[in-house]
């Protein structure tokens, strides 16, 4: 199965971070997202919690191709919740 993407459908550009607001991934991350493999899109979806993406957990831990423990230490890295 494929990655999910991050997208939330609210899709504006935040001038100071260069960060999707929705999604906080970059252009050229949303730009790129349709050839990258599933090993490049687990790595985007690592760093989101680190700009900020505190839901990522709650909303794809049910993905299979998310892996859980990666995105819980990504946000426990950055300072995030965390969930047991």
């Amino acid at each position: 199965m494929s990655v999910a993407s991050p997208c939330k459908q609210i899709c504006a550009i935040d001038e100071a971070t260069g960060w999707c607001t929705g999604c906080q991934r970059t252009i050229a991350e949303i730009a790129a997202w349709g050839a990258l493999d599933d090993d490049a899109k687990r790595a985007v979806w690592a760093v989101l919690p680190s700009r900020g993406r505190n839901d990522v957990i709650l909303n794809e831990a049910n993905d299979p191709g998310v892996d859980i423990e990666i995105l819980r230490s990504a946000q426990d890295d950055a300072g995030g919740r965390s969930t047991p």
